[in-house]
């Protein structure tokens, strides 16, 4: 029955060219986007922003789930209304991040493993209780000197693969999101082997865990050069090399891929997406979406600056980022778009 439950979930999250909105970021990455912004760093704000997100109009349309945050989960609008109650109502479904954050991995300078598997059965069961239908846990692999290594990408799959089981057991949708970091000067060809390896790692621990593949999401980075690498790809480039390395390493079994957005600009982030469902769609044995957080949130945010007044402007830029990122699911989005 739990399996059923599973693959409806899934198939809601993603109909009608939806995707998902990741407003998960925990207090201090929430803090420091608001200092930036010269936003009060308050529990008030926080929960001021996200009301702000949860009832943008039209949202439902676009999105299919948001992932939120334990502090989210618990907030409410002004009025007392619950988030997951405002959601719901909006057709979008609720989820939860679990993981505990990336801590250094012992034996291993420069590299990190997610913490949070104590004590994760009771949490997941609690967040059920409350609505949600469906978990992330995200894990981080940085390329560098010497980096990553096989503990590493071993000590993370394996942390991803329990954490997939007991989401299953308790009835949640687990997204799996090994992120591959942009950070650094790598080429592309670099962050497609490291990508590479860590998929095929993730699902043979996947498989160990008995995990089933029909009832998950996986939430990768695209195949990107770092940030700082003297050569940046073009969109098709990107395109080529993202679905080439994730037709060799992905089962067929799993129904949908929502890229994370990892820093890419916003504009950008739409363009690839939309190149990969243009040139590959008829190929793709899973769904090609999106799960972005900044790439969605952040020309809202810059709007907003905490002022009550900029309320409506900032849900039209969230609302506008969300449309543009479902014409890309279809393949129909162009520049022209973001000129409207």
């Amino acid at each position: 029955m739990k399996s059923k439950a599973l693959r409806e979930t899934v198939t809601r999250l993603f109909a009608d060219n939806k995707g998902l909105l990741a407003m998960d970021e925990s207090n201090p990455t929430c803090n420091k986007r608001f200092a930036s912004l010269g936003i009060p760093q308050t529990e008030e704000a926080r929960r001021a922003y996200r009301e702000l997100i949860v009832t943008t109009p039209g949202l439902g349309e676009c999105i299919g789930g948001a992932i939120l945050y334990d502090e989210t989960i618990h907030q409410g609008k002004k009025d007392g209304t619950p988030f997951i109650e405002v959601l719901i109502e909006a057709g979008i479904i609720p989820g939860i991040k679990v993981d505990a954050g990336a801590k250094e991995l012992a034996g291993h300078p420069g590299e990190k493993v997610s913490e949070g598997l104590d004590g994760l059965r009771g949490r997941l069961a609690e967040y059920s209780k409350m609505g949600a239908r469906f978990a992330k846990w995200r894990a981080v692999i940085a390329i560098g000197d010497g980096i990553p290594s096989w503990g590493s990408i071993e000590a993370n799959a394996h942390a991803l693969a329990r954490y997939a089981a007991l989401c299953q057991e308790a009835g949640l949708v687990p997204i799996v999101e090994p992120e591959v970091l942009m950070d650094g000067e790598h080429s592309l060809e670099q962050c497609y082997k490291v990508t590479d390896e860590l998929l095929r790692t993730v699902f043979s621990q996947l498989f160990a865990q008995r995990v089933m593949l029909e009832g998950m999401i996986l939430k990768p980075n695209m195949v990107l050069p770092g940030l700082a690498c003297i050569r940046q790809e073009t969109v098709d480039e990107v395109a080529d090399a993202t679905v080439n390395c994730f037709l060799r390493a992905v089962p067929a079994a799993v129904p949908a891929i929502a890229f994370l957005s990892g820093g890419q600009a916003a504009e950008l982030a739409s363009a690839r997406l939309n190149a990969m469902n243009v040139r590959f769609k008829s190929q793709l044995p899973w769904a090609v979406a999106f799960s972005f957080s900044r790439a969605i949130q952040q020309p809202a945010l810059e709007l907003w600056k905490g002022q009550e007044a900029n309320v409506s402007a900032a849900q039209q830029a969230l609302y506008h980022r969300a449309l543009c990122n479902q014409a890309a699911r279809r393949g129909e989005y162009d520049a022209a778009m973001e000129k409207r």
